[in-house]
């Protein structure tokens, strides 16, 4: 049974299903997806993304604004903190820094990371992090706000082994998107071969960034698998280990073990 941990539902094309969210979840059954970490990227839509995904308990939630995200609300902590509260939500994010898509002054993506670090920490749920073209700047932020305390996932990892020894430093647990298996993401599958074997979790990110061979289409979670069988030759061992290994990590962070 795999788990993508980090996937966009309220975004992906039901096109092939009918336009039947029920039809595409159906589906992600019979393909063995056992769980799903829906991810927040801002506030207007997260309404309606609740609304979707409420029927489903193999679906969980996460409360945040990407770094990328100009036009909506911006989040202040304590609201962060009412939203996270909800049983569904079980992390905070996707937050962080990206200074490839953003120009000029960022210090409001500063700003509104470390918001979402202290409402974390207030409610004790893990981080989603997105990182691109700020490696320094998120790891300082991580460390300043005392991030380590409570962990999350550096998602849809594209740095190299000296970021992701910092990372895990910071308890931060590394995902894996369908980047890994694209020819050039050489520093990335070298990550992957080296990352201890209870820190790794394996994504999505759907509908963006499909694995070979469905790169340049839309992507869904059931292509998770692929992921993992990539993931697999690279660390010479079997697809079923990459799937119970990333399936317990994730489990583990997100304390969603039964008691």
């Amino acid at each position: 049974m795999l788990i993508d941990s980090h996937c966009h539902l309220d975004r992906i094309d039901l096109t092939p299903y009918q336009d039947d969210f029920s039809c595409f979840m159906e589906e992600v059954s019979k393909q063995q997806i056992e769980h799903m970490l829906c991810i927040s990227i801002d506030l207007e839509a997260y309404p309606s993304m609740c609304e979707l995904v409420a029927p489903y308990p193999q679906i969980s939630l996460t409360v945040g604004v990407h770094p990328n995200a100009h036009d909506g609300k911006e989040p202040t902590t304590d609201e962060l903190i009412t939203l996270g509260q909800a049983e569904k939500v079980i992390g905070i994010g996707e937050t962080g820094l990206d200074y490839f898509r953003s120009e000029g002054d960022l210090s409001w993506q500063h700003q509104r990371f470390r918001r979402h670090i202290a409402a974390a920490k207030s409610l004790n749920k893990p981080l989603i992090v997105h990182t691109r073209e700020a490696r320094e700047d998120t790891l300082r932020i991580l460390q300043e706000e005392g991030a380590d305390s409570i962990g999350g996932i550096i998602h849809c990892f594209t740095e190299d082994w000296e970021f992701a020894l910092r990372a895990l430093e910071l308890n931060f647990y590394i995902s894996f998107s369908g980047i890994v298996t694209f020819n050039n993401a050489k520093a990335i599958q070298e990550v992957a071969q080296k990352i201890p074997v209870d820190r790794y979790l394996i994504e999505t990110d759907s509908p963006y960034l499909a694995p070979v061979p469905f790169r340049g289409r839309p992507n869904y979670p059931i292509y998770v698998r692929h992921v993992a069988e990539f993931i697999a030759k690279l660390r010479n061992t079997t697809f079923e280990t990459i799937a119970q290994q990333s399936n317990e990590n994730f489990k583990r962070l997100f304390n969603l073990y039964p008691s």
